[in-house]
């Protein structure tokens, strides 16, 4: 295969040194990339595999529910990888009232990943395009109060940048500078709209999720918001319906790979290889969302059953069951409130929940006390638990 040269170093002064930063070449790569039999095979499992994922829609009684969860897992998870160190309980606490225990501006972060990634789907439900106004309207929600509120949210560096390093000089990697960073961006805009041609959506969405990374045009928010982008473009060119596929935790199991990946394709020009790291993520993912929401739908259908034959008076449990299918985590007051029974009534139907196993008590106070869907928490949370790599 010929050499692939990805893009040009020019030297820029900066912080008072001189360093040579990266200019990408517009996408696609030239040479065109060499799609040998094992790259063919895996970007196949990888599309049916999500085929499958897509098909979801069809399996679970209300989509919503799952996607609620899964969405605030991957804003957790894509938040980690920068360095976050909020748990999924924190989150969920926070956005039921301010009760987390976790860092208040890293929980504040990670609820922004969540605003940030509704608005931009929402806006392509619109039919507004995937464009470079949307990216820095979805970067203004994510940086919005809390930590990099100070970093311009929503608009394109206007100064130097630097991946890895204390400085620039002893940087991993030098992105483009400042002055070259709209153009750049126009050249991948182009590209996520089929210019010069049209590209397969599983390939323009490894690919672009390179580039964008290069040319890493925001002070802050790079990762997170390349990684949505991912997603978006999936849900933008009507390969998923709903947003269900998020690679965050396959890049945060394989962090060094993915990192040294991303740079083996600016220096070397490897594409082949980041597409199979890609493709064979996509495959695994898919295929344990598919597995997820399945064992969620077989918890669900399981404890209705036992609820129902408890004996007498199943029938608020019953209510209350279904009301944590939405929301994990609740108060007696809350249950009370949102079924429209009495705060004696709720008391004891959680009870009740509680002696079956289905609810455990969260905060081990005497007052104000939260319970959490036990079996259904630890579902949803797999694969954020903190660790000292995380």
């Amino acid at each position: 295969m010929a050499v692939r040269k990805t893009g040009e170093l020019i030297i820029v002064s900066t912080v008072g040194e001189e360093v040579s930063a990266f200019i990408p070449y517009p996408l696609p790569p030239t040479p065109p990339i060499q799609f040998d039999d094992e790259l063919q095979d895996v970007m196949g499992q990888a599309n049916r595999a999500i085929g499958r994922l897509d098909g979801l829609s069809d399996l679970l009684p209300d989509p919503s529910l799952f996607l609620y969860h899964y969405v605030r897992k991957e804003a957790l998870l894509s938040s980690q990888i920068e360095g976050t160190q909020s748990s999924f309980s924190d989150l969920l606490l926070f956005e039921k009232g301010g009760f987390s225990g976790g860092p208040l501006d890293e929980v504040q972060e990670v609820s922004n990943y969540v605003a940030a990634m509704n608005h931009g789907l929402a806006r392509l439900k619109e039919g507004f395009p995937l464009s470079l106004r949307l990216m820095r309207e979805i970067h203004g929600i994510l940086l919005q109060g809390g930590r990099g509120s100070d970093k311009t949210p929503g608009e394109f560096r206007r100064s130097q940048n630097w991946i890895g390093g204390t400085r620039p000089g002893n940087a991993l990697f030098v992105p483009p500078p400042p002055d070259r960073v709209m153009e750049c961006m126009g050249d991948l805009e182009k590209f996520l709209h089929n210019q010069p041609g049209p590209t397969p959506v599983l390939i323009k969405a490894a690919l672009a999720h390179v580039q964008f990374e290069t040319i890493h045009p925001f002070l802050d928010g790079n990762g997170r918001l390349g990684r949505l982008l991912i997603t978006f473009l999936l849900c933008a060119e009507g390969v998923l319906t709903d947003p269900l596929l998020y690679l965050s935790l396959y890049f945060k199991a394989h962090r060094s790979t993915y990192y040294d990946l991303l740079q083996t394709v600016r220096l070397e020009g490897k594409w082949e290889e980041w597409l199979m790291f890609f493709f064979r993520g996509v495959e695994e993912t898919a295929t344990q969302a598919t597995e997820t929401a399945k064992s969620i739908l077989k918890l669900f259908e399981t404890d209705d059953q036992r609820i129902q034959s408890s004996g007498r008076a199943a029938g608020t449990a019953v209510r209350v069951h279904h009301l944590i299918q939405k929301d994990p985590l609740v108060t007696m007051p809350e249950a009370a409130r949102e079924l429209g029974i009495t705060f004696p009534t709720a008391s004891r139907a959680i009870k009740r929940l509680q002696g079956l196993g289905v609810l455990a008590e969260f905060t081990g106070q005497e007052r104000n006390r939260i319970y959490y869907y036990r079996q259904y928490f630890d579902i949803l949370k797999e694969g954020t638990e903190l660790t000292d790599q995380t």
